[in-house]
């Protein structure tokens, strides 16, 4: 009874286990049956893109061959020199004349050996005196054609006294009137020497010398004691009279500075001050000169000089300044430029 009933124990819980082992793998088999079915019915993965390929980067233009380092095969363009500045024009006034070495044959000639040919007619009558200041330009050379020396070149003219220049020059410019233009052959002994040194050219020279202005006070006018009947009088009781006439348009204000060279005498005919005497003319405001003498400048344009009569009212009054003139004051004024303000 025992025995039976263990062995039916034991073939029931073999039994059981062999159900649940089937029950397991036909699970299993279920579980994988299904697993597939599901990969048949889902939708296929959208396939990535490839990775396109890297565009290359533009390539640099081949560069210009140089001199140094030719494109090829093929030679460089010749580089074209360059193009140099055009050279200033030369001044006729500073070229070496043909004549430079010698005279001409139909210059003219002094005992003392000095040369001319007149290059231009001048406008003046009055010459300069030995001691005369004057205002001229020129240009010198010497006998090889080099220049040495030229107000022309510097832009600016001279001005000296003919006792104060070489002997050659002082003979020379006493031949000339205002505006005229002469060549001179200046010979050694009228010039520096021979050899003379110190920078100075030697031998004979050759000068081009143009007389700008004979710089010497205006002459005492005749009529210095009194303004003529022919003046221009105004209300005021100035007079003037026009001695040259101007080739300005414009008239300067009160305001405005002028330059002008200007000869003053006093009624006796003594002369008081003059800008022409070391030829510097004068600039200044007309505001701060004498009321005759800004009433005055402002009949005048530039170029014109006026003989002007100044009643003492007008002038420095009846008790004036003790370096100041007395009385009716005579003025000679040549206007030169004037300076708007």
């Amino acid at each position: 009874m025992r025995l039976t009933g263990w062995a039916e124990s034991v073939t029931f819980a073999a039994i059981t286990m062999k159900i649940r082992f089937l029950t397991s793998l036909v699970s299993l088999c279920v579980l994988s049956i299904g697993l597939q079915a599901q990969d048949e019915n889902q939708e296929p993965a959208e396939p990535v893109e490839a990775p396109k390929p890297a565009t290359p980067a533009p390539a640099d233009p081949p560069r210009p061959a140089t001199p140094q380092e030719p494109a090829g095969d093929t030679p460089p363009p010749a580089t074209p020199p360059p193009v140099a500045p055009p050279a200033p024009a030369e001044d006729p006034a500073l070229k070496a004349p043909e004549d430079v070495a010698a005279p001409p044959a139909d210059a003219g000639k002094s005992e003392s050996g000095l040369a001319w040919k007149v290059l231009k007619q001048g406008t003046g009558t009055a010459k300069p005196g030995p001691t005369t200041k004057v205002e001229v330009h020129y240009t010198g050379w010497k006998t090889d054609g080099e220049m040495f020396d030229s107000s022309v070149k510097r832009g600016q003219p001279t001005t000296f006294p003919l006792n104060g220049v070489i002997k050659g020059w002082t003979e020379g410019l006493q031949l000339m009137v205002e505006g005229e233009k002469r060549r001179f052959w200046i010979p050694a002994d009228l010039a520096y020497g021979e050899n003379p040194g110190g920078g100075r050219p030697g031998g004979m020279l050759c000068f081009d010398v143009e007389l700008l202005n004979i710089l010497r006070p205006h002459p005492t006018p005749e009529n210095v004691a009194a303004p003529p009947e022919d003046a221009i009088k105004t209300a005021s009781g100035l007079a003037t009279q026009v001695v040259k006439a101007g080739n300005g348009e414009i008239k300067p204000k009160p305001l405005d500075n002028v330059r002008v060279h200007y000869t003053l005498w006093t009624t006796d005919g003594k002369m008081v001050a003059s800008s022409l005497a070391d030829g510097r003319p004068a600039t200044f405001p007309l505001k701060r000169t004498i009321k005759g003498f800004t009433e005055a400048l402002q009949m005048m344009v530039e170029g014109e000089s006026r003989r002007i009569w100044i009643p003492e009212d007008l002038a420095y009054g009846v008790n004036p300044p003790e370096t100041a003139p007395k009385g009716m004051l005579v003025f000679e004024v040549e206007l030169l430029k004037i300076y708007s303000n």
